[in-house]
């Protein structure tokens, strides 16, 4: 499995809320018309009223949801503020080109990612000069004569976004299904690509999720097809090659919509899974895939707080589960008795205090990812001896992952690496000796010497003494033990999702100019193991938002950043942390950066037509449930907004996200403008191309970083 098995859905869904001043007549247009340029828009208050468990909410902001994107007084109003941004910043727009060309001036211009070789040929994608995108290649095993399969540069020409979503080569070598996204929506068409004449076949499938299977016959390939209103991917079809989409046959439907649904091929080729996602609940149906006609069978009838997920290796499943393992273990079973769990027989048994997270099986062995006290191990178990050996890395601290290793046969198993002072690298290892070899670094132009900076990982106590896990990093140079330096604090804290202490480029701008960086592992992560996870969702959601709060007041008083001079920043379901964060302690930041933040919890958890509301329940509550309704309502940022001082604020968000609706911070910028009793900066930008990802390209997206920057550099007094 390339990716983590946890039950971690992809952190992705979350939402924010905006609010602004006063309305003008409802009869003009809104007061987008500014009488200065460095007058922010107010938006207009039109009373919605949502009443619920006898209590009565007022949204005067619930006009400027549109679905269709098309309402001209909504999208009025989010050119002016993108308008007055370009204002308010112009003083900084050199700093930002300069700022710009320094991130993208780090980046090697040609590229290319390490060949994976796959039933006798090598793949590669190449970046070439300034090109946004890059160009997927292979040639065969022996040869050096390449061929292209797809210039993703051509492919978006026309485009104002584009995404190669995945292509899958079928078993034969011949021919190629891929998906694209012009949107961002992330609702993918399929086509398919003839790789010997290089001829676009007729087959167009819309409205996918973008990842298709090949069955083994070469004629037919399975996708899943996407719910237009909610996007949640919940039908699974088998399309034969030369045929329109109406005649695809629905091999499975998804009728519970707590679930996500997708596709993957074991690595041996042989079978076909559809995995079935929940929050609490995972599991796989099977199907053969030298039989496209057959049905799908499930591996394991799913059972309620049961998470598992499966690696074959010939006539044997591994199994990674929760089964009575609440840090998971892994079990094995014959491929025959997988639905009894009587005949799972113990391979690497539960230990309270290690959190297995991955794990890829090889002919004779298997390797598997693990984390002690927050400190990932890699380590390779010989199936034949049932010796073990450790990985050897050479920093304390690391972000690691089983890479893309496709063939179980392989006697080396890549891993991906990097920290907070090596920049990611694709390492080699032979199963057998543990021998390493390291097949590529990304190169940092510019003059980078990772020994001008430190790493640190250090714990901060909570309020309820819990020990919070905390990655640091700064220029040694730059750093004063005084506590004077800036501090930039960044967090995510949901689904599990771990943010692990990795290498950034851009982030190389803050550190040179003397931030302080850290990332606060706080609850709602599994930095520690499920049960830190479990500690910050639902009911003790709060826990995220109280342990960020304590993490900025424990670096400062150990003296990593000045207590006027911290940053905060966080994304996604790290915009919901913002939101909390901005509403409970407003006062400890100069700054915050909230981007595509989902900050309107309550509403759109009881809108079951928002785009993965119903897949949520379970880790934010479902509050058509009274106790859930009023935890919920307590630390909703959009609902908590209040009459006071805020801090020095941007938002980002993008037109057309799938996951947190753009009508989520433009809102909650439209209150806070509102109630906020203070002059700071509260600016607001939406990129009217883009979704939850941002811009696509390689160099595009770095603009609103070099507008962060600038942003936190304006505020510092930093202009060079």
């Amino acid at each position: 499995m390339n990716k983590q098995l946890i039950s971690v859905l992809s952190a992705v869904m979350l939402l924010s809320a905006c609010a602004d001043n006063s309305a003008p007549d409802s009869n003009n247009e809104m007061s987008n018309n500014m009488n200065s340029e460095a007058m922010p828009p107010v938006a207009k208050k039109i009373p919605h009223e949502m009443e619920i468990h006898g209590h009565t909410r007022i949204d005067d902001y619930y006009w400027m949801r549109d679905d269709e994107r098309k309402d001209p007084e909504m999208l009025a109003h989010l050119e002016a503020e993108n308008k007055y941004l370009k204002s308010v910043m112009k003083h900084t727009e050199d700093f930002q080109k300069k700022l710009y060309d320094e991130i993208v001036g780090r980046i090697k211009k040609d590229d290319s990612s390490v060949p994976v070789k796959r039933r006798g040929f090598w793949y590669q994608s190449q970046f070439d000069g300034s090109s946004e995108y890059p160009v997927h290649v292979r040639w065969l095993d022996g040869t050096e004569a390449q061929e292209i399969l797809f210039d993703e540069n051509k492919m978006a020409e026309g485009h104002g976004y584009f995404r190669l979503g995945a292509y899958s080569v079928s078993e034969n070598n011949m021919m190629a299904a891929f998906s694209t996204d012009t949107v961002s929506r992330r609702q993918y068409t399929i086509q398919i690509k003839d790789l010997n004449s290089g001829e676009i076949l007729s087959d167009k499938i819309v409205n996918t999720e973008g990842s298709p299977v090949w069955a083994n016959d070469n004629q037919h390939i399975f996708y899943i097809s996407k719910d237009p209103q909610t996007l949640l991917g919940n039908e699974v079809y088998r399309h034969k090659i030369g045929t329109d989409q109406s005649e695809d046959v629905l091999m499975y439907r998804e009728d519970d919509e707590t679930y996500y649904t997708y596709l993957s091929k074991s690595r041996d080729g042989s079978v076909i899974y559809i995995h079935h996602s929940s929050t609490t609940t995972t599991g796989v149906s099977i199907l053969s895939a030298d039989d496209p006609m057959g049905s799908f069978e499930p591996f394991l009838p799913l059972e309620d707080n049961l998470e598992y997920a499966v690696e074959k290796l010939r006539d044997t499943y591994y199994i990674y589960t929760n089964w009575d393992a609440n840090n998971f273990r892994i079990m094995s079973v014959s491929k025959d008795k997988t639905s009894d769990k009587s005949a799972w027989q113990d391979v690497v048994a539960h230990r309270e205090d290690v959190f297995l997270q991955d794990l890829s099986a090889f002919d004779d062995a298997l390797v598997i990812k693990e984390k002690e006290n927050g400190v990932i191990r890699m380590r390779v178990l010989t199936l034949s001896t049932g010796e073990s050996k450790n990985l050897s890395f050479d920093d304390p601290v690391f972000s690691a992952n089983i890479s893309n290793n496709p063939e179980v046969s392989s006697e080396v198993v890549r891993i991906g690496y990097s920290s907070m002072t090596t920049p990611s690298s694709v390492y080699e290892f032979n199963l057998k000796s543990g021998e390493r070899a390291l097949l590529k670094q990304d190169e940092v132009l510019g003059g980078f010497k990772a020994e001008n900076y430190q790493s640190e990982r250090i714990f901060v106590e909570a309020r309820d003494g819990k020990q919070v896990p905390v990655s640091i990093v700064y220029r040694k140079d730059m750093y004063n033990a005084d506590g004077t330096n800036p501090l930039f604090q960044y967090a995510y804290g949901s689904y599990g999702a771990t943010i692990d202490p990795s290498f950034s480029g851009p982030r190389l701008s803050l550190l040179d100019r003397g931030v302080v960086y850290a990332i606060a592992h706080i609850r709602g992560s599994q930095m520690l193991g499920r049960p830190w996870y479990e500690d910050g969702k639902l009911y003790n959601k709060k826990n995220s938002f109280y342990d960020f709060i304590d993490v900025t007041k424990g670096l400062t008083a150990l003296k990593y950043g000045h207590p006027e001079k911290i940053y905060a920043m966080g994304g996604s379901a790290g915009g919901l942390l913002m939101g909390g964060v901005l509403n409970m302690a407003p006062e400890l930041y100069l700054g915050v950066g909230a981007h595509v933040p989902f900050v309107d919890v309550v509403t759109t958890m009881l809108d079951e037509s928002i785009p993965l509301t119903t897949g949520e329940w379970d880790e934010w509550g479902k509050p058509a449930q009274k106790g859930y309704y009023d935890y919920m309502l307590s630390y909703s940022p959009y609902d908590q907004v209040e009459r006071k001082d805020y801090p020095n604020i941007l938002v980002t968000t993008g037109l057309w996200d799938s996951q947190v609706q753009y009508f989520e911070p433009m809102k909650w910028v439209a209150k806070l403008r509102d109630y906020k009793t203070d002059d700071n900066l509260l600016v607001f930008e939406t990129d009217m191309e883009a979704g939850h990802g941002g811009a696509s390209g390689r160099f595009k997206r770095y603009k609103q970083t070099a507008l962060e920057y600038a942003f936190f550099f304006d505020l510092l007094g930093i202009t060079e």
